[in-house]
């Protein structure tokens, strides 16, 4: 697949390390994975707000103590946010409830560790990038760069408290497989980005290969395509933007593991 076509959009002060989004009515919600706020930008009036999820919120935190936000997701009208799991410290959910904005904190660690136990992933190599949810399931995105290296799909019914597991092989550059960093549901297909970063951590940053983005039915994981879309960026967040028969239309955030309050976000537009 090559008919996509990827352009800077604009660009965002007071912002670093993004590394999730979600575009709804006008307004973006973005995560950054070195920040404890949730931020709000209008694209009418180009003013960004910062949401204080904790009472002692901050930017740019240490890296052995931030929470690592790798994760937002839209479910009724409440954003989801999560914390990688790859420290203890990153054992956290938030919840941002958009008309009431109550917002609410929960520790996940029983859920991380379930999910570990289930996939024989090591406390060192959990490191969940995307969350999708729907009325069934919550669907977490393992980035498999760890020794155990398992990049896949956790499955965890709301119900039944079931876990299953999907392992997903996807492209390598230069001996580096590609491994998630986001995800999200658009009717019935799973859109993802991912990312081939020449590391074996999930704490340490690597030399980045480039990213793709790819598609599958959520229904039998059939990989519908994956393709290339850069050779240089580390795109983290994928959001849906307009969708037409002709076209759909994502905007994507990169995190440029840098200090630097400044995020460029991207716009991807792919004919159908």
């Amino acid at each position: 697949m090559d008919n996509f076509q990827l352009s800077l959009h604009f660009s965002i002060n007071g912002i670093g390390a993004t590394s999730g989004l979600i575009y709804k009515e006008n307004s973006l919600f973005i995560i950054s994975d070195n920040s404890s706020f949730l931020y709000e930008y209008i694209l009418d009036t180009k003013i960004l707000s910062k949401i204080k999820l904790t009472e002692t919120s901050q930017e740019n935190i240490a890296k052995k103590d931030k929470l690592d936000f790798e994760s937002i997701s839209l479910f009724e009208n409440k954003l989801y946010i999560y914390g990688s799991g790859s420290t203890k410290k990153r054992n956290e959910r938030f919840t941002y409830n958009l008309e009431t904005k109550e917002i609410k904190r929960k520790n996940i660690a029983t859920l991380y560790q379930k999910l570990k136990d289930f996939s024989s992933i090591s406390d060192d190599d959990l490191n969940i990038e995307g969350a999708i949810i729907d009325a069934e399931n919550y669907y977490f995105f393992q980035r498999g760069l760890g020794d155990s290296s398992k990049n896949g799909i956790f499955i965890y019914n709301k119900k039944n408290k079931n876990i299953q597991f999907n392992s997903i092989k996807l492209p390598k550059v230069n001996t580096v497989e590609a491994t998630f960093t986001d995800a999200i549901l658009v009717e019935n297909t799973v859109y993802f980005l991912a990312a081939a970063e020449n590391t074996t951590s999930t704490y340490d940053d690597g030399e980045i290969l480039g990213s793709f983005l790819g598609s599958f039915n959520l229904e039998n994981k059939i990989l519908l395509f994956i393709q290339k879309i850069s050779d240089k960026n580390k795109f983290e967040g994928l959001t849906l933007y307009q969708k037409s028969e002709a076209e759909i239309e994502f905007l994507l955030c990169e995190d440029n593991d840098t200090e630097e309050l400044k995020s460029d976000i991207y716009k991807l537009g792919i004919r159908l």
